[in-house]
């Protein structure tokens, strides 16, 4: 037995009472009564290990949902939200009030955000910072005499949050059916997922366009099908994380931007996961040499010790904000935006970020990770290793040649993942696709560790 499962267990009697707790009278996020029966009950954490109430430590492979940057069990963040409170829990920031903590991680974001993207919004979290969005988007165009421009293009495998419009933008259709229907005006074009995407039929002959422009491209045909005046804008993650870390051809993101010019549509990017130093810069889009018109953000602004979120717009959106009088007011209304706690933990936790250095750090791991995880991809059923910065997946396949999947009746990548917990580590999945997205401050043999459970886990189910 692993010598982090040999910490003091709570009796099992105690730990059967607070599951059947749980079950009596908590709703869950993705709510699964079975899969609660066994769940951990998670009771600390340090760095990079979570704890649950059985006494077992777990390698926390997903930073907990992608958001604990910086690690667990920071006292500082605590301290910060402390003094805040007993300063000034709350106040309202609607029209003719505001509070020193949100002023100052405006100004602040303002230095590390894209150049032209200077004001901020802030929300609770991802979801609502999308939804805030597409509002802002349709008024946008609203004011610029262009009402009609109210559609919403994005992507498949591409998530942006499971609020009613959200869902209607996220492009992982296991998520709608419950649901259904949608919002109308969103629509999905193919996500550009090198491992998968085939170019549609009937290319002209002689095109010489690569596939990273070929998946831009379906923007533009989206677009000019729709009628460019009815839609408002594009949104995509970066690097999308909840579909499988799907990371673009280098040349798909410039091309974006430029059909978005083109045709009058804003581009809106959902940093939620890649913001504050996931790829190994402050925002990803940078790499690429784009900026968005809006970007949403969320999870690691506080490591997820507080919830907070938020848009920033650029210059041209907060102008035209600014411009609009009474009844053209920008309605977001939310009770809890700009929240002085959460943005006291929000200031600390990028003092954190600046002081350790971290975002060097993640791009070091991040080399480190996928180094590491190529060691893999000997395994007959290991299709494809990829990552960009800290995050990374590990697709397995039913076949190599044919990159096959493998019936989904089979469940192979749940029953990798229960394999990877009795070796101790957490993460989740996208069907058999394992993800990865530690904290910055993960340690090396931590980080070598990981790889080794996913190896011995992959052998375990599908053999050698």
């Amino acid at each position: 037995m692993p010598a982090s499962f040999l910490l003091k267990a709570m009796p099992d009697d105690q730990l059967d009472r607070d599951r059947r707790r749980d079950q009596r009278h908590l709703i869950h996020s993705l709510h699964n009564a079975a899969l609660q029966r066994e769940a951990h009950i998670w009771t600390s954490g340090r760095g990079a290990i979570l704890v649950d109430e059985d006494g077992r430590e777990y390698l926390d492979a997903l930073a907990g949902l992608w958001n604990v940057i910086v690690g667990h069990g920071r006292t500082e963040l605590g301290r910060a939200a402390a003094a805040q409170m007993e300063r000034l829990g709350f106040a309202s920031t609607y029209a003719g009030g505001s509070n020193r903590p949100a002023i100052e991680l405006a100004e602040r974001l303002a230095g590390l955000c894209y150049p032209h993207i200077q004001r901020f919004f802030f929300t609770c979290g991802g979801a609502e910072a999308n939804e805030a969005a597409f509002k802002t988007a349709r008024f946008f165009w609203k004011l610029n005499g262009k009402p009609d421009k109210t559609k919403i293009v994005s992507r498949t495998w591409g998530y942006h949050g499971t609020t009613l419009a959200a869902m209607s933008a996220t492009g992982i259709a296991s998520y709608w059916p419950m649901f259904e229907p949608r919002v109308p005006g969103f629509l999905q074009i193919d996500s550009p997922y090198p491992y998968r995407f085939r170019p549609p039929a009937g290319a002209p002959a002689g095109d010489t366009r690569t596939p990273g422009q070929i998946a831009a491209d379906l923007l533009e045909a989206a677009i000019l099908r729709e009628g460019a005046d009815s839609v408002a804008a594009f949104i995509g993650e970066p690097v999308q994380g909840a579909g499988g870390v799907i990371v673009p051809p280098d040349d798909y993101w410039p091309r974006i931007r430029q059909i978005c010019d083109r045709r009058q549509v804003l581009l809106i990017a959902d940093e939620v996961i890649t913001g504050f130093g996931r790829t190994g810069d402050w925002f990803a889009l940078g790499r690429w040499g784009v900026e968005p018109d809006i970007v949403s953000f969320a999870k690691g602004i506080t490591s997820g010790y507080v919830p907070l979120g938020g848009i920033g717009v650029s210059d041209a959106i907060g102008a035209a904000l600014d411009a609009a009088a009474p009844p053209q007011t920008w309605m977001q209304a939310f009770t809890y935006s700009a929240h002085p706690v959460g943005c006291a933990v929000a200031l600390a936790n990028l003092d954190i970020l600046e002081r350790e250095k971290l975002l060097p750090r993640a791009r070091e791991l991040g080399d480190r990770l996928v180094s590491r995880l190529r060691t893999l991809e000997s395994h007959p059923h290991v299709g494809e290793v990829r990552g960009l910065g800290l995050m990374a997946a590990v697709e397995l396949v039913a076949d190599k040649a044919s990159r096959a999947e493998f019936p989904a009746a089979e469940q192979v990548g749940g029953k990798v993942h229960a394999a990877t917990q009795q070796r101790g580590m957490f993460t989740r999945m996208r069907g058999d696709i394992y993800n990865f997205a530690p904290c910055y401050v993960t340690r090396e043999d931590q980080l070598d560790r990981m790889v080794e459970i996913l190896g011995e886990s992959i052998e375990a189910v599908l053999g050698r």
